[in-house]
């Protein structure tokens, strides 16, 4: 069990009590036989019609042009204009190095973007049935073991923030010693994270203070 910070930490006004928490994410229940559950992908079917548009709409501009000079009429003044500017532009050019690397940048964010799962809001729970797979909103669980923490004697508010791979707890206390309400936080939320059934428990951390002393 940690030691209560000294009073001049700038954290709180008064005293605190923060721990890991005795909650061991290792012992929680294993998945089951429904095979592993691994986080949602995102169909993304916004971006890819639009990104599908603008493709579509480009590619028929640029076909009507060749079209047009094939049947021997003028090209596209912004494609002549175009054309010309970049013959006379060189490699070296800063503006030139500038849009490359602008370019090059975007399209490494396009490429972590198209091979991450998305879905960071949703969190995969245990697959006890092949067919079935569930998923858990992170602010309903957030909320589930908010509810849990204010059941605790002694806990006058409380904020909860989850995370896909920890749960921030920090805890305002106006009666009782501040490592007895932070050792029954951390069993309270432990217990609560191991209801919700998640695939992969998060770690927890359960900070517990004083509220702020009114003036006057």
């Amino acid at each position: 069990m940690s030691e209560p910070v000294p009073p001049a930490a700038p954290v709180l006004d008064l005293d605190q009590s923060a721990s890991a928490a005795a909650y061991d994410r290792s012992g929680a229940p294993k998945e089951g036989d429904g095979g592993r559950a691994g986080r949602f992908w995102s169909v993304r079917r916004v971006p890819a019609a639009l990104l599908a548009l603008v493709v579509l709409g480009g590619a028929g501009v640029l076909l009507y042009d060749v079209a047009a000079v094939r049947a021997g009429r003028p090209g596209m003044q912004w494609r002549r204009v175009t054309a010309e500017r970049l013959a006379s532009w060189q490699a070296d050019n800063t503006w030139v190095m500038v849009a490359a690397s602008v370019a090059m940048l975007l399209g490494l964010v396009l490429l972590a973007l198209a091979l991450s799962p998305g879905l960071r809001w949703l969190l995969p729970m245990r697959r006890e049935a092949p067919s079935v797979r569930a998923g858990l909103d992170r602010e309903a669980a957030a909320l589930v073991l908010r509810d849990r923490a204010m059941e605790v004697s002694g806990v006058q508010s409380v904020r909860v923030r989850m995370r896909r791979g920890k749960v921030s707890v920090r805890a305002r206390s106006h009666f009782r010693e501040l490592d007895d309400v932070r050792r029954d936080l951390d069993a309270a939320v432990g217990f609560g994270i191991t209801e919700l059934g998640l695939a992969k428990p998060p770690s927890l951390a359960v900070h517990v203070g004083r509220p702020p002393a009114k003036k006057g």
